[in-house]
């Protein structure tokens, strides 16, 4: 199953591009979701990204449709924020757009509009959603089961619970982005989800 890795917004785009090359081989997506930094910023960042080699057919674009188009990027991921699904879809079909989804209903809804994948979390406790209680994997089961679309499971997943998620990708962060060997933790959540 797909590992998505998702940058923190944290990093300046020298350090992510660093670990994205580092463990390339080992993640499907790298997903570029910077809300506070400027267009300007994030389009230099994905200069530097195709630069050092990270393939143009990995990148996911956050929110930022106009970012992506001027990139090439032909991967687009939306929250509840963004421009609804079908907008996108109807508009620049040739994209390939997931989207953050948080029950049953609204991946179905998701789903319906044309959503080529889902996102559902957080599924685990995690320190960026403090306040929030985990919603655990019963739910995202019943979304595998109802939806044709691949289904990405999002939130405090770690490489010993990710065997959990049965069936689905995953979204990490922190899990790879802020730990001290970033290539061997990409190499753990790979294995754990039988890629290697």
């Amino acid at each position: 199953m797909d590992v998505h890795l998702i940058s923190n917004g944290r990093q300046p785009f020298s350090e992510l591009t660093k670990i994205a090359m580092e463990v390339e081989s080992y993640i499907d997506f790298l997903h570029i979701r910077e809300r506070e930094k400027t267009a300007q910023e994030i389009i230099d960042g994905i200069v530097m990204l195709r630069r050092a080699g990270f393939p143009l057919s990995k990148l996911v674009m956050n929110d930022r449709i106009d970012i992506a188009l001027v990139t090439s990027i032909t991967n687009i991921h939306l929250g509840y924020r963004s421009i609804p699904v079908e907008y996108v879809k109807h508009h620049f079909p040739f994209l390939r757009v997931g989207c953050s989804v948080h029950s049953l209903d609204e991946a179905r809804s998701a789903e319906q509009k044309g959503a080529d994948y889902v996102m559902y979390g957080h599924l685990f406790a995690t320190n960026s959603k403090p306040n929030l209680p985990p919603r655990g994997i019963e739910e995202i089961e019943a979304i595998i089961k109802q939806l044709s679309v691949p289904i990405v499971g999002v939130g405090g997943i770690t490489p010993a619970n990710c065997t959990l998620v049965r069936d689905a990708g995953i979204a990490v962060m922190s899990g790879i982005l802020e730990v001290d060997n970033p290539l061997e933790q990409a190499k753990l959540y790979k294995g754990a989800k039988g890629n290697e």
